[in-house]
């Protein structure tokens, strides 16, 4: 809980590095993680467009097979559409049914709005 707690507080003031830090720190000290605390570090990243870190946090949660739902993906999409890096946005939505099953209007949201940022809205 503490960790969770931790890696919220810096998502809602902006600090992903930070957050990435209590992350890191988590799995060091093999506390188990959850939907929650990953999503919290994944959002911290896109607030400021931090893209690659966002995938990297997604891709370590996809390996210690920590389940993901809609805002996770949601998260990470919006990292990329707020990153510029549109054909990842649209190649996380294209695997959201397996990831998820569920997509949403913040999800078709973002990956337009990634589209129309890169010029690729046709």
């Amino acid at each position: 809980v503490t960790f969770s707690a931790g890696v919220s507080a810096c998502e809602k003031g902006g600090e992903w590095a930070k957050a990435g830090q209590l992350l890191s720190k988590m799995l060091q000290t093999k506390v188990e993680s959850n939907t929650v605390t990953w999503s919290a570090g994944i959002s911290a990243c896109a607030k400021v467009g931090k893209w690659k870190k966002a995938l990297q946090l997604f891709s370590a949660m996809v390996r210690r097979q920590v389940a993901r739902n809609t805002v996770v993906c949601n998260a990470a999409i919006t990292a990329c559409q707020k990153g510029g890096a549109w054909e990842m946005a649209l190649q996380l939505l294209s695997l959201m049914p397996w990831s998820t099953g569920k997509s949403d209007a913040i999800t078709f949201n973002a990956a337009i709005s990634a589209c129309l940022q890169g010029d690729e809205w046709e």
